[in-house]
């Protein structure tokens, strides 16, 4: 009996051993699948597939899969020229210059003929830098040269050369011999478009565009084109166009996000800027596009890590140095702030935006003297803004304090002139004689004939720059600012429409809208207005006029909405916006918040007339008549007769 127990208990046992060793087994092979899939090495890319698709994807416009199947081709057959000619092509479209010129070295050592190479070769040395070794390419080509190779050398010529005017001659000359290439034919496009011809950039784009519809370079010029002529909103359809073929082309995510960022959608322009990221890692337009966007949010601190990240690259960008200063004063850092707008107003002496800015920075570290130097340029024009002399007046000796205190306060502005340039007219105009084709020396002696009195000098100078740059929209808003200074403006509104239809941009709409009233044409005034605004919605100038205009017409409501919009972003601290807000809400009966503002616009500017008759209804309007009577009384006081306060003063 306990032998047969035994027996039992030894299969019982021999059973159990028999099934761990089984699931033992299993798992064990199921390790060893893992095993050879983790480290068994992807399957065999098949070269030949590899490069039908690499084709597939360029043909497409898709630059990055053209190029991860071209890498894919020429690491599986790394003796095949055909598949590392096509990674050198497509790494030059990424412009990754050292993959190019590798892979063009595996195609020479698998007996690609050097011809082949030498325009491929030409371009993977200009994009790194090496200028020799690019000419060295060039210099080695046929004098019998295809397209691709006429191409690059203007480039590289142009790199070692004259730069801009060169590349643009020579490339002039390329698209009458190969008219149907779209690469030459954007490259012109771009030169011309950084060289401020419009008319000219906007023919060789639509060229481009058309010759190679799928191309995302010809559709993100397009886009950036149109952009500069009609609008925000008209250029994103180019740029989305463009990623729709390539979703990680550089480019197009870079001038997409800023588009966005501009027309006031944040969400989707960091969403860009992410992307392009992801297209180079470490891009400084990217990180720069990212620190704007943070520091319209408020968010200082990251937009200066944001800003350190791009390395310097964009240091000498006027835009990038408005930022950094914005960013290291709005953090307490005045003396960071003056050093960078310094370099700022260096660069652009005429802007006066960065002048306030850096006599502010300049008072903030105790620079009295250097504020005073900096401002003297604007308080020398009779439109001298109410910030700027308040500056003055903190940066003035106490002699002349008094009176900037009281222009200051008035707030009067008197119309806008020409701003009257630092070099001597002798200087201006033989810099004018040396560069008759660089549209900045005109500008600056046209601006100095004017500032000077000699209009007529002035105008037939501008109608010079017209015939030698008749696509530049500067020239015809010199030629129309000079007319205009001289009293001719119909004259003056032939010229702005002309730089309209080039680029309709905010400096441009604005003097076609002013001229259009003075001409009295209210009705095209308000088409180009609605224009503007239909593409451009974040305008604080053109959301300033839109909303006078809408008090005009008697539609407060909707002028109280354009002007909170306006008050969210530009704060309590503008004197015009809140006069406007106080007069918005009065006229609708809101006394409370009427009184609220008109005086906070009092507290800014106590001896402006039209503040005082503001005041003066808003407390009408809150129930406080004798208040508002001594307003009025002193709003007459500084301006004696007005019909408008004598019949706000008679109403009450």
């Amino acid at each position: 009996m306990m032998r047969r127990k035994r027996r039992i208990w030894w299969r019982r046992s021999i059973r159990r051993r028999i099934r761990v060793l089984a699931v033992l087994g299993v798992i064990g092979l199921a390790m060893v699948g893992l095993l050879a899939l983790l480290y068994g090495g992807k399957p065999r890319v098949d070269p030949v597939q590899a490069l039908r698709r690499a084709g597939v994807a360029l043909a497409a416009g898709n630059y990055h899969a053209a190029h991860d199947q071209a890498r894919q081709a020429a690491e599986a057959a790394p003796r095949s020229g055909v598949a590392q000619m096509m990674l050198a092509r497509t790494s030059l479209l990424l412009g990754e210059g050292v993959t190019a010129e590798a892979a063009l070295d595996r195609a020479l050592a698998d007996r690609v003929p050097l011809e082949q190479t030498l325009a491929a070769r030409a371009e993977a040395r200009l994009i790194e830098g090496n200028l020799a070794g690019a000419q060295d390419a060039v210099d080695r080509m046929p004098a019998e040269r295809d397209a691709a190779m006429a191409r690059i050398a203007a480039h590289v010529a142009a790199a070692q050369g004259d730069g801009g005017a060169q590349l643009r001659q020579e490339l002039q000359r390329l698209v009458v011999l190969y008219p149907a290439d779209a690469r030459i034919w954007t490259d012109l496009g771009r030169s011309r478009f950084g060289a401020g011809d419009m008319n000219g950039a906007s023919q060789a784009a639509a060229r481009a565009a058309a010759l190679a519809p799928a191309d995302p370079d010809a559709l993100t010029l397009q886009g950036e084109v149109i952009r500069a002529r009609y609008g925000l909103q008209a250029g994103l359809p180019w740029f989305q166009a463009a990623l729709a073929r390539d979703a990680y082309h550089l480019q197009a995510l870079i001038q997409y996000a800023a588009t966005l960022g501009d027309a006031g959608r944040a969400s989707d322009a960091l969403a860009a800027t992410r992307s392009a990221l992801v297209s180079q890692p470490g891009n400084p337009e990217a990180f720069y596009l990212q620190a704007v966007i943070a520091a319209r949010a408020g968010c200082y601190p990251l937009a200066q890590q944001l800003l350190q990240l791009t390395g310097g690259a964009l240091r000498m960008r006027p835009g990038a140095a408005m930022l950094e200063g914005a960013i290291a004063y709005a953090q307490g850092r005045p003396q960071r702030a003056m050093r960078v707008w310094t370099r700022l107003v260096t660069m652009q002496p005429m802007n006066v935006a960065a002048r306030r800015l850096l006599a502010a920075a300049q008072i903030g570290v105790g620079d009295r003297a250097a504020a005073w130097a900096t401002l003297r340029p604007i308080l020398a024009r009779a439109d001298a803004d109410g910030y700027a002399l308040r500056l003055a007046a903190m940066a003035a000796d106490p002699d002349e304090r008094a009176a900037l205190v009281d222009r200051a306060a008035r707030a009067q502005m008197g119309d806008a002139a020409i701003f009257r340039p630092d070099r001597a007219l002798t200087d201006l105009r033989l810099g004018a004689e040396e560069a008759p084709t660089d549209p900045t020396y005109a500008l600056g002696l046209i601006r100095g004939l004017a500032s000077q009195g000699d209009r007529a000098g002035a105008i037939r100078v501008a109608q010079s720059l017209i015939r030698a740059t008749p696509g530049a929209p500067a020239a015809q808003l010199a030629y129309g600012d000079v007319l205009a200074t001289a009293g001719r403006n119909a004259d003056a509104l032939g010229a702005y429409a002309e730089a309209g239809d080039l680029t309709f941009d905010e400096p441009t709409m604005l003097r076609l809208v002013d001229t259009y009233q003075r001409t009295r044409r209210a009705r095209d005034a308000a088409v180009g207005l609605g224009l503007y605004l239909s593409q451009n919605p974040q305008s604080i100038p053109a959301r300033r006029l839109l909303a006078r205009w809408q008090m005009a017409a008697g539609q407060s409501d909707a002028a109280i909405e354009t002007l909170e919009g306006l008050h969210t972003q530009l704060g309590l601290r503008d004197v015009a916006l809140l006069h406007d807000l106080a007069v918005a809400y009065a006229n609708v009966g809101d006394g409370t918040v009427a009184r609220r503002y008109a005086a906070a616009a009092y507290r800014l500017a106590p001896m402006n007339a039209s503040v005082a008759d503001a005041y003066g209804r808003a407390l009408a309007v809150a129930g406080e008549p004798d208040a508002a009577r001594q307003l009025f009384d002193k709003a007459l006081a500084l301006a004696p007769g007005s019909p408008t306060i004598l019949a706000h003063r008679a109403r009450l």
